[in-house]
């Protein structure tokens, strides 16, 4: 009798078991949900010359650590009725080589990212995943016009949550939930522009909360901000914070090519050694300012290159920082073994840093630069921030490494902001480093 009661005793221990490492389980995807944010834009040609796939995010465990994947970009048509549309259907939609997340086969007839996009949720219950309207190169007419009336504000909202939340993507191809929410990306609102881009945001929200009583889903609602306050002026902070879930405030591109002395792009602090100490550009300023105009701390992430910035025909003092440059860093091999031999877009040669552009790395590309091929790294520990200086061709790179953004992922958490994001997941090295770095900073 005891016999055969045993085996029954040790099926209910089992299942008993199972179920408690299964609600401990679930508990803590929950605890890592509900912790710090941490988004990542995904360039959408990024597959194309950099080969750079949303499979990549499940091999190198990169997916294990976001809590929203930012899609760049869905373009806002310039016309006199704005509405939603795809960029680049072919990589969006309609692309059936590109490899496959879960091991299984992508079903006809969504492909490309989005069919990715829909394995990688299956895969990851918990992440969030955003598409971005706009973005530097999108144009900011499409946001104007349709902001400009209550018609067009509606009109435009409906046409973008018709797209890519409710999955009415092209004729005969369909993905309902697709998208979890938006990220407005409108590069930026000029003075006249000010209300119309709260309005706009309201009716945002207010679409995506009726959407809400009839699927039971929540959506997610933020938007990109500009991190000087040439621009962020243009925009009624408090007013506009109170209608999304967070903000992606930018955190880079304090200084650029566009200069024409060298400095740091993404500093946390300053110094009075700064030549353009006057003009706040580093982000704790930045901070100050969205917090004083009323952004709630919870609501503001902090935007992290995963790039350098770079000059060439510059000086060797004081590591290259604030000397005159005489023109943008040319692009260099990924290995960075030389120069580029055509980094055309169009038709680059093979092996060049992928993002193809003059004054512009890759971290993929720095790692293999650090204290080699000629460069000395230098980190600059008042102003956190790291740089690269080569005296034989003259050329100076600022940008992140592990160790400023260890001392910014703990200024996040000091100063309890929402959290951080990454502009561009593709531009990390091919096991995320510099994103678990931060995962891991942030506590996630």
């Amino acid at each position: 009798m005891l016999r055969h009661f045993l085996p029954r005793l040790l099926r209910v221990a089992l299942t008993s078991l199972l179920a408690l490492v299964t609600c401990v389980s679930q508990s803590f995807a929950q605890a890592r949900h509900h912790g710090k944010i941490f988004g990542g834009y995904f360039e959408e040609w990024g597959i194309h010359y950099a080969g750079y796939n949303i499979a990549d995010l499940q091999r190198n465990g990169v997916a294990d650590e976001l809590t929203h994947l930012i899609y760049a970009f869905g373009n806002v048509t310039a016309t006199s009725a704005p509405t939603c549309a795809i960029a680049d259907p072919l990589a969006a939609y309609q692309d059936s080589t590109l490899p496959s997340v879960s091991g299984k086969r992508y079903t006809a007839p969504l492909y490309g990212n989005f069919g990715a996009i829909q394995q990688l949720k299956a895969l990851h219950p918990n992440l969030k995943v955003l598409i971005s309207l706009g973005g530097q190169a999108g144009n900011p007419a499409g946001f104007v016009t349709a902001a400009r009336t209550a018609a067009g504000r509606a009109a435009l909202a409906s046409s973008c949550i018709d797209i890519f939340v409710k999955g009415n993507i092209a004729t005969g191809v369909t993905a309902p939930g697709l998208f979890d929410g938006f990220n407005i990306d409108w590069e930026f609102p000029s003075a006249a522009d000010k209300q119309n881009f709260t309005a706009l945001l309201k009716e945002f929200r207010a679409q995506l909360k009726a959407l809400t009583k009839t699927t039971g889903k929540e959506y997610v609602l933020t938007f990109d901000s500009p991190a000087s306050r040439k621009k962020y002026v243009n925009i009624d902070l408090k007013a506009a914070a109170a209608q999304v879930d967070f903000l992606t405030i930018d955190g880079y591109d304090y200084a650029g090519t566009w200069d024409k002395q060298t400095n740091e792009s993404s500093s946390l602090y300053d110094t009075p050694a700064d030549p353009v100490y006057a003009d706040a550009r580093y982000i704790d300023a930045t901070v100050k300012a969205y917090r004083q105009a009323g952004v709630p701390a919870a609501k503001y992430t902090m935007g992290f290159p995963l790039y350098a910035v770079g000059w060439t025909g510059v000086p060797n003092v004081n590591h290259g920082l604030y000397q005159n440059a005489t023109a943008a860093s040319p692009v260099l091999l990924a290995d960075g073994s030389g120069l580029c031999p055509n980094p055309s877009p169009t038709a680059a040669s093979p092996g060049c840093d992928t993002v193809l552009t003059a004054g512009f790395l890759t971290y993929s590309t720095i790692e293999n630069l650090t204290n080699k091929n000629g460069y000395t790294a230098w980190y600059d520990s008042e102003r956190v921030g790291a740089t690269l200086y080569n005296p034989a061709t003259r050329t100076f790179y600022t940008y992140d490494d592990p160790t400023s953004v260890a001392a910014k992922t703990a200024y996040i958490k000091k100063n309890k902001l929402g959290g951080a994001y990454v502009w561009a997941l593709n531009d990390d090295d091919a096991n995320g480093t510099m994103v678990k770095t931060m995962a891991k900073g942030l506590g996630r």
